[in-house]
């Protein structure tokens, strides 16, 4: 492409300080160093970790800063040593990554890349610790590797997955972060049997793929807990079958459950990062084969107690982290599942606005209005 080892200059949304709204502004864009590639974004949702980060209220404040990771886009141009990717090839960016060459990589369980694994606090390009955006001179950080709230963006190579590029990217951009994450929290980490009954703690987008992926595993009942009623209907979208508000109940959720499933469930997900949500998910799965898997990120302070009974009588607790998949070797076969129709990803996609109006997205967000919101990069 004509732009290829040039600085483009295009429009981002930048978050100049903690919880303020995000300014539309012209930002240099440099051109890809070694293993990276600069991308062209042509459609991002906002995720609750953006807003997370945005309002910096628990973590280390990095601004001014680029948001957004939940994307699809093509591949403009690429560095010295790139050779899996090409200028024109249709790609999802990821928030951590896969390098294919560390301990993390070449292991079949994990997915924990020890180069490119997510960090919140890192606000540059980790080959030479610098910005590729900036504002007259000054350096505008990047969020998590991805940074997709600009037109163009730069990536290390291990953080985008190329896709069939007949997927249309305004639906598989969501793919890239929280629906990946439910989904394989439940097919390839509780992997419920056929028949079985499962309980989904908390019903946002990552619940609800939670839920979407125990239905095409061929669970028979599963079960929605939150504590707010109003996303039962929109749930059975999702293949949930019963809810339950933990408000309405005397007993601690996890023995009203019990009392639902004749000793508890076979699995259970949870998606909300509240320690107590956490607790009750595991004591809730039956003994002998229950399987309970957290997903949810808990407050740094927070401590998991429960009594070792529990575990002697043979139930499991697992953890995950993007559901299990490996960015790179997964994620396109992830697009193949809603390419043959096995898995509906426009349920997910509420409501769509044009990039200058990206402040409305995080606004349905505070409202808890929607699931996901697309934001258009080009009006």
């Amino acid at each position: 492409m004509a732009t290829a080892g040039k600085v483009i200059k295009c429009k981002a949304a930048v978050a100049w300080e903690a919880g303020k709204p995000l300014s539309i502004e012209e930002v240099e864009v440099a051109p890809p160093q070694a293993m990276e590639v600069r991308v062209k974004i042509l459609f991002t949702s906002l995720c609750h970790t953006d807003v997370y980060f945005w309002e910096a209220k628990g973590q280390t404040p990095v601004f001014p800063r680029i948001f957004g990771h939940e994307a699809g886009g093509i591949i403009e141009s690429v560095g010295e040593g790139v050779t899996d990717v090409a200028p024109g090839d249709h790609v999802l960016p990821v928030f951590t990554g896969e390098c294919k060459e560390c301990a993390h990589c070449r292991s079949a369980e994990s997915n924990m890349c020890d180069l490119l694994r997510i960090n919140t606090d890192r606000g540059v390009m980790i080959g030479d610790g610098k910005s590729r955006f900036s504002i007259n001179g000054k350096p505008i950080y990047h969020f998590v590797g991805t940074s997709t709230f600009s037109e163009y963006t730069v990536m290390h190579v291990g953080c985008v997955a190329k896709i069939n590029p007949e997927a249309p990217l305004d639906k598989v951009c969501v793919l890239s972060c929280g629906i990946s994450t439910g989904l394989g929290a439940s097919i390839n980490v509780a992997k419920p049997p056929k028949g079985s009954t499962v309980a989904i703690f908390g019903l946002g987008a990552v619940g609800l793929a939670a839920a979407e992926g125990a239905r095409i595993a061929g669970a028979s009942r599963i079960i929605g807990v939150d504590l707010n009623p109003n996303r039962f209907e929109e749930a059975r979208k999702f293949g949930c079958t019963e809810f339950l508000n933990p408000k309405d109940h005397k007993k601690p959720v996890q023995e009203v459950l019990a009392e639902m499933t004749n000793g508890g469930v076979d699995r259970s997900v949870e998606c909300t990062g509240n320690i107590s949500a956490m607790i009750q998910a595991f004591e809730c799965v039956h003994d002998g084969w229950g399987v309970a898997v957290l997903v949810g990120v808990p407050h740094k302070d927070a401590e998991f107690k429960t009594h070792p009974m529990n575990f002697l009588n043979e139930r499991t607790l697992k953890g995950t982290f993007f559901g299990n998949f490996k960015p790179r070797t997964d994620l396109p076969n992830v697009v193949e599942l809603y390419m043959k129709k096995e898995l509906e990803v426009e349920k997910f996609i509420t409501h769509s606005v044009p990039f200058a109006e990206i402040n409305k997205a995080f606004d349905l967000m505070a409202k808890g209005e929607g699931i996901r919101c697309i934001i258009r990069m080009e009006s």
